[in-house]
């Protein structure tokens, strides 16, 4: 069993940005690592970078719950039937005006972001109850307050915050922990995001509102520390813990300082 007893972890979203750092970083304090996406070779290039022995490779759909369920029965033969850690990281974005938006733009965003999520917190459950697990869902700051030219994008992460906060209470009862991790901007391809048919991108906008992007080990820090503690809520960047101070004492400044910034 290659697990050999090691912790576990299973990431999605697991051949790039912040889920490529947290299974480094898990890895690196040997832990066993179960890595999951829809690209293959990005998929496999991280298994070799980790050691084949501390990692599998696993091709997940997380919008498809046989993939899920092949994926993890899997991953459970190496680790005993158990898993301590799950991080439904997978997530896409499309930036624009949601007028701009297509149908497309719109469904993947919900498919993957919220049914991704909801599909992983159930077919994870019960490997997770065998080892008294955590649960980890990455949301994001535009769950804190709705994000113009990311309305979608917002809304879905609203919904995983939310998902998170009721499995805290639902899961408790069978032993299985939940964290929810919201970032700022963190500099993965997400940032690359645009409306199909557009040329405008996420990161352009970043730049032209001096808005500050962290580097993704600092979302595995976050991600490393919500493992192994109790809190329900997690932040990463110091713009992240000003964002909730401010969305909750003094969300009407928020609003007025979003509607004074030009959208076109």
């Amino acid at each position: 069993m290659p697990a050999n007893g090691r912790k576990s972890i299973f990431i999605t979203g697991a051949a790039s940005g912040i889920g490529l750092a947290c299974a480094k970083r898990f890895a690196k304090e040997g832990w066993f690592v179960g890595l999951s996406d829809i690209d293959r070779a990005g998929l496999l290039a991280a298994q070799d970078a980790l050691g084949r022995e501390n990692a599998t490779a696993n091709m997940l759909d997380v919008r498809d719950r046989d993939s899920w369920a092949n994926a993890l029965g899997a991953f459970g033969k190496e680790t005993g039937g158990k898993l301590d850690v799950l991080l439904n990281n997978a997530g896409v974005a499309r930036f624009g005006l949601l007028g701009d938006l297509s149908d497309a733009d719109c469904d993947i965003q919900v498919d993957v972001n919220i049914k991704g999520v909801i599909n992983g917190a159930r077919a994870g459950l019960p490997l997770l109850k065998e080892a008294r697990g955590r649960l980890i869902n990455i949301a994001s700051c535009a769950g804190l307050y709705g994000s113009p030219k990311l309305a979608v994008y917002s809304a879905t992460k609203f919904a995983v915050r939310g998902l998170s906060e009721a499995l805290d209470v639902e899961y408790a009862a069978q032993g299985v922990s939940v964290a929810c991790v919201m970032p700022w901007f963190v500099e993965t391809p997400i940032l690359n995001a645009g409306a199909s048919g557009t040329n405008e991108q996420m990161v352009d906008s970043l730049r032209k509102g001096g808005l500050e992007v962290y580097p993704v080990e600092d979302a595995a820090q976050v991600v490393w520390d919500a493992a192994h503690g109790k809190a329900l809520h997690y932040f990463v960047g110091k713009r992240a813990k000003q964002m909730r101070f401010a969305t909750s004492h003094m969300a009407n400044v928020v609003r007025k300082q979003l509607r004074s910034r030009p959208l076109l």
